[in-house]
């Protein structure tokens, strides 16, 4: 393990700490050094350390009991959808189990939203969406590609007028704006997928929620075959 400077010293230990465990070097089950020993190796002091430790615990990464000491838990223990853990396994990725998993939450939450943004949507938040699709249509790169389909989601979550399915994005931000990267760089055009973009919005701007949700639904599902397609 390598030493954590100075600076921050109880945000680093996190991060190298979650790091280490979700990228499997260190496995469920395996204990952590003793206190003393696992400071001394990250040059910590043992407060910084029982820090660090409290938030992986709260997180679901590790387990400290009093005998035993701390010790790493299996991942069906993890806060799957805390912004550290999402961003540990992002940064790892992509695993083909967590892309799947991946798409296979969106196909739960993204047709609702869309049928839902067709009936509430504002005339300002279509007209946000519409930015977001001339920004997609725009981009002449995948970086400027895959920041504005982020933003075109983003947008259509926010017209759900629903505070609810507007936080559950910002939680799943980091893990979408990577899989977004990842599909279209799949495809042999990584605009391929616009004329589907202005399905949903079409539908949304016309107030159509069922002709909104096939096509959202129609989105994913290529998005789903185009990088199994690519394995």
């Amino acid at each position: 393990m390598k030493p954590v400077s100075a600076r921050n010293l109880h945000s680093q230990v996190v991060q190298q700490l979650g790091q280490l465990i979700v990228g499997g070097k260190l496995a469920p089950g395996e204990g952590l050094p003793r206190e003393d020993i696992l400071a001394e190796k990250l040059n910590v002091s043992r407060t910084a350390l029982r820090e660090a430790m409290k938030v992986l615990v709260a997180k679901g990464l590790i387990e400290s009991r009093q005998r035993t000491g701390a010790r790493v838990r299996e991942a069906v223990h993890w806060k799957q959808l805390d912004q550290d853990v999402l961003a540990w396994r992002c940064a790892l990725m992509p695993t083909d189990d967590f892309v799947d998993k991946l798409v296979e939450m969106r196909e739960l939450i993204e047709p609702g939203a869309a049928a839902a943004a067709a009936k509430r949507r504002t005339t300002a938040q279509l007209a946000a969406l519409k930015g977001a699709y001339a920004a997609m249509e725009a981009a002449e790169d995948l970086d400027a590609w895959a920041e504005a389909d982020l933003m075109f989601h983003e947008t259509m979550l926010q017209a759900t007028n629903n505070e609810l399915m507007v936080s559950l994005f910002t939680v799943i931000e980091t893990a979408l704006g990577q899989y977004f990267l990842l599909s279209a760089s799949k495809a042999v055009d990584f605009k391929a997928a616009l004329p589907q973009h202005e399905k949903v919005l079409d539908a949304i701007r016309h107030k159509q929620p069922e002709v909104a949700r096939a096509a959202m639904f129609s989105m994913v599902d290529a998005s789903r075959r185009n990088i199994q397609r690519r394995r």
